[in-house]
């Protein structure tokens, strides 16, 4: 576990007077909560919690935590997979999910403007009726924050039309490090100057705290098909994706689950899903009406023509029909179907291309059997963004060692076959030791210097996304001591 950093006695007091007493956690038990985010693997509990609810207060505990130096680090609802919200070497963390109201939202110009704590969902609600919806929509919609969806460029089922966080964010408010505050980007499109919107989004707290968050507004497709393809093998469903993509379709939705995840979606929801199918594909598509209907007759042929059948087709004009969010909700939910499996599971995210989801999956399973490790899978198959699902329990060190031997070998053989260590989780702290086999000396030493113009003294969210020393240049730590 790693070392927690000695604080100055007074700055408990000074952030007190800040936040308030009822914004802050001392005591060991209450901020034990705090010691992980999703990734539960790596653990250390932060010295401090704030709860700021205001860009003031969070420019008050930065400019405190600087004096003092001390680090501290940004979180959100802590649904992170990567150990993005881990508080490296301990200090303190400001955790923003008070920090919750929708400031403003313009149909007419389509752009919201939010704080960082606003649960994702909570903006779709607010929505509801006006003709417009913001359209990253992660798995985890119901308890991620929009703050932390930026952190993390965050995905999303209807990623493969719609894209992800970047492709909706028009402009941030941002603390920097040293507790001034900035503005990138607004409510215009195409802002002048350096696209540095684009920038900050996917920084995972390393250049600051988004304190605001401008988004763009989508408007509501006129229809939709919504459609169930079983298949009897994971290759003849990943065979379909591609079909699919070849034939010049780009539907809103193209998810996949396993078997493994089939049963666990099913015995919790009880949706219909065929529990001996080898998977199943749920396809969505969208738009005008007029043109849905041979776009329909087109997919539902290239599933049988793969082998597969279409067990439902549900034909919608708004996302709030009954059948329609049963189904997304037997999916979004999938992760946490998982329990009924297993006390602890690790969710990687690697990426490949299509043409290479066969040859994943099957290499995903000889991994599970060489590590006797029971590994589910429910992803993005549209994009190619798999998250495969490793079942195991916290409390055995030997089913720790060989689930992260097993997630590391899943993660290299995606980057030997053309892909990527992430598509939506991000870096944090689980995945930087792969990050000198995608970037070269340079490339990592380019990323040091930006993050060095953003965050000098490296107090904000240390040890995270880069390696320390990478493209040889060493980041400046701040003083660690032996954990108590």
């Amino acid at each position: 576990m790693p070392a927690t950093t000695t604080l100055p006695t007074r700055l408990a007091s000074e952030l007190s007077s800040i936040v308030g007493p009822e914004n802050l956690l001392a005591h060991r038990d209450e901020r034990l909560v705090y010691e992980c985010d999703g990734f539960v693997i790596e653990k250390n509990v932060p010295d401090l919690v704030v709860f700021p609810t205001s860009t003031e207060q969070v420019v008050g505990v930065v400019k405190a935590c600087g004096r003092a130096g001390v680090p501290f680090v940004p979180r959100g609802a802590g649904t992170s997979l990567a150990g993005g919200t881990l508080a490296v070497g301990g200090g303190v963390m400001i955790c923003l999910t008070r920090m919750k109201r929708i400031l403003e939202v313009n149909a007419r110009d389509r752009y919201a403007v939010v704080e960082p704590g606003v649960v994702n969902v909570w903006l779709t609600r607010a929505l509801a009726g006006s003709g417009f919806h913001y359209a990253p929509d992660p798995s985890s919609q119901g308890a991620c924050t929009i703050g932390g969806n930026v952190a993390t460029n965050s995905g999303g089922p209807h990623t493969l039309k719609y894209g992800v966080t970047v492709n909706h964010v028009l402009g941030v408010e941002l603390v920097l490090p040293d507790g001034s505050v900035v503005q990138a980007g607004g409510p215009e499109e195409d802002h002048p100057g350096y696209d540095l919107t684009g920038l900050i989004v996917g920084h995972e707290g390393t250049f600051g705290i988004v304190t605001k968050v401008t988004v763009d507004l989508t408007r509501d497709p006129e229809a939709g098909r919504t459609f169930l393809g079983v298949f009897e093998t994971v290759e003849a469903a990943t065979e379909a994706v591609s079909g699919i993509i070849a034939a010049g379709i780009v539907p809103a939705a193209l998810e996949m689950l396993d078997n493994p995840m089939i049963r666990a979606v099913e015995a919790a929801f009880r949706f219909g899903f065929p529990t001996e199918a080898g998977a199943v594909l749920i396809i969505e598509t969208d738009g005008l009406d007029a043109g849905l209907e041979r776009e329909a007759q087109s997919i539902a042929s290239i599933v049988r023509s793969n082998g597969g059948s279409v067990a439902k087709a549900i034909t919608w004009r708004t996302r709030k029909e009954p059948e329609y969010m049963a189904i997304w909700k037997a999916r979004k939910s999938a992760f946490g179907a998982i329990g009924r499996l297993s006390p602890t599971f690790c969710t990687q995210d690697g990426v490949v291309p299509r043409t290479k989801l066969p040859h994943i999956l099957r290499f995903i399973t000889a991994v599970g059997e060489r590590h006797d490790i029971r590994i589910a899978n429910v992803f993005h198959a549209g994009d190619g963004n798999i998250h495969p699902i490793l079942l195991f329990d916290e409390r055995d060190p030997d089913q720790v060692r060989r689930v992260l031997e097993a997630s590391h070998e899943i993660l290299e053989e995606c980057i030997n076959v053309g892909g990527s260590v992430t598509g939506e989780h991000g870096i944090g702290v689980e995945k930087m030791s792969f990050m000198p086999r995608l970037f070269s000396p340079a490339d990592l030493a380019a990323m040091v210097a930006l993050r060095t113009a953003f965050n000098p003294a490296g107090l904000c969210s240390p040890d995270k996304m880069i390696p320390g020393g990478a493209g040889c240049i060493e980041r400046k730590s701040p003083g660690h001591k032996a954990s108590a």
